[in-house]
């Protein structure tokens, strides 16, 4: 719940000034030692904080979850089943198991035109293509899955050449070479937002091959998240749709 909500339920009669009060203290950041939550940041990129998994306890992300699915959607990524079952407790709460992504909070109604389409190389990008998918739809943004049409069987592509065209923003993972993000903007009209994953053998150096082979496209209108980071692309994908 942002200020916003809170002072609309204020004004409605829905809430008292104490229990407004008690919430705006924990307002713009709540300090639980071994975490900072910042409640503004959706007010100030329309995008609440995500709750990355790795690297912090099972407790930790419970009570940060807890904290937040109070306030705001929470999207904890690079999850596993084993979290699922800690925080499953709270309203709303899911497990896409595709992407290793738990969403706590109601899932957005469509709020834009057109659609978004993400587009995987291989069968083994699709969890970082599914993260993206999944965030965009989350937040109420129509995605259209093209998967598994890589460069070396390019010709997979061409029946989607239409839906490439005519979305307005696409996100393209992949591995390995990395070269699909450039072969694909040849079709689109809109940005091409390119995720290169750690999928590929040991010269690929877990992702980074793909990642300088898409930083060095000769075709403009591409950019580049991190490696692996399908959640970034989701939300900068978002981020183009609303306008």
């Amino acid at each position: 719940m942002d200020v916003e909500e809170i002072l609309r339920r204020v004004s409605k009669g829905e809430m008292d000034v104490e229990e407004a009060m008690r919430i705006l203290k924990g307002l713009p950041f709540m300090d639980m030692d071994f975490a900072k939550i910042d409640f503004h940041r959706r007010l100030r990129r329309d995008m609440a904080e995500a709750i990355y998994a790795p690297g912090k306890s099972v407790e930790q992300i419970k009570r940060i979850a807890e904290e937040m699915a109070a306030h705001e959607k929470v999207f904890i990524t690079k999850a596993n089943e084993e979290i699922y079952e800690h925080v499953k407790h709270i309203k709303n709460a899911r497990y896409y198991e595709k992407c290793g992504m738990i969403v706590i909070g109601e899932r957005a109604e469509k709020k834009s035109e057109g659609y978004m389409a993400v587009i995987s190389a291989g069968s083994s990008d699709i969890p970082i293509a599914e993260e993206a998918a999944v965030t965009a739809e989350e937040l109420g943004n129509e995605v259209h899955r093209i998967y598994d049409v890589g460069a070396a069987g390019f010709h997979r592509i061409l029946p989607y050449r239409e839906e490439i065209e005519n979305a307005k923003v696409v996100v393209v993972v992949a591995g390995m070479d990395g070269i699909l993000p450039t072969l694909v903007s040849n079709f689109a009209s809109s940005i091409t937002i390119a995720v290169p994953t750690s999928i590929g053998y040991g010269t690929g150096l877990n992702g980074v091959a793909a990642l300088m082979a898409m930083l060095n496209s000769c075709s403009p209108g591409i950019v580049v998240v991190n490696i692996d980071n399908g959640f970034g692309a989701g939300m900068a994908a978002h981020m183009v749709m609303k306008h």
